[in-house]
């Protein structure tokens, strides 16, 4: 049986995914239901913004990861157990998936024709034309490393200025004004398996599983190996 801080926990980090991706995603397939109108910009301050607010708050109940590979590097820095982590990353995939079917029925997912839902993809990340997956994967890894430093740098080690999420949300803004026309720009597995769950197309799974994870993974090893408190 969980115990009521552990469930306190894993209840953050599905509500807390559920609402940022409801927010990012849904920020996705409202720019493509006013034809461009929120813009490249808007969709990166939906995300950031909403990452900020939920990182911060949820931080002190769950360590707001709210993505399976900063779980993997909070893993692999020593800060959380494995059992842990990996109850944390079942968590944010059920948030993500809620995300993803509330999405599809919001925004005429269900409905035949082309609705503002299917033209924007369900919200889910998509390589941009002509890219490759192995350059997807690279872009992949470089923005979720920096996420990852963010948080490992800033909100993890007790030396940095404590902001709440703030610099976080800066580090997803900044990437997905740069990422975004090129992959999406999902820093996180979860991201992309919410609403590619519900879409029905899961085919970008190598991009988005293994480009995340590498970033994150080289990104926490530095930190780990080199820039750690002694």
């Amino acid at each position: 049986m969980l115990n009521r801080s552990l469930a306190a926990a894993l209840a953050a980090e599905v509500i807390g995914t559920f609402l940022f991706f409801v927010i990012g995603a849904g920020a996705v397939i409202v720019n493509a239901q006013t034809g461009g109108e929120v813009g490249l910009l808007g969709i990166a301050l939906a995300h950031g913004l909403a990452l900020t607010v939920l990182a911060t708050g949820f931080g002190p109940i769950s360590g707001g990861q709210f993505n399976p590979a900063v779980t993997v590097a909070l893993w692999l820095v020593g800060k959380v157990r494995t059992i842990e982590g990996l109850r944390y990353i079942v968590a944010q995939l059920a948030g993500a998936a809620a995300a993803g079917f509330v999405l599809k029925l919001a925004f005429g997912g269900f409905d035949a024709g082309d609705s503002a839902y299917a033209i924007a993809g369900g919200g889910a990340p998509s390589l941009a034309f002509g890219l490759s997956q192995g350059t997807g994967i690279a872009v992949e890894a470089v923005l979720t490393a920096l996420l990852t430093y963010a948080v490992l740098l800033t909100a993890v080690d007790s030396r940095a200025p404590k902001m709440g999420g703030l610099f976080i949300g800066f580090a997803v803004i900044a990437d997905i004004m740069i990422g975004g026309p090129l992959t999406g720009a999902a820093m996180n597995p979860a991201r992309w398996f919410g609403p590619a769950l519900a879409l029905g197309d899961l085919s970008g799974a190598l991009v988005y599983i293994v480009g995340p994870l590498a970033g994150a993974v080289a990104a926490a090893l530095s930190v780990r190996y080199l820039f750690s408190e002694r």
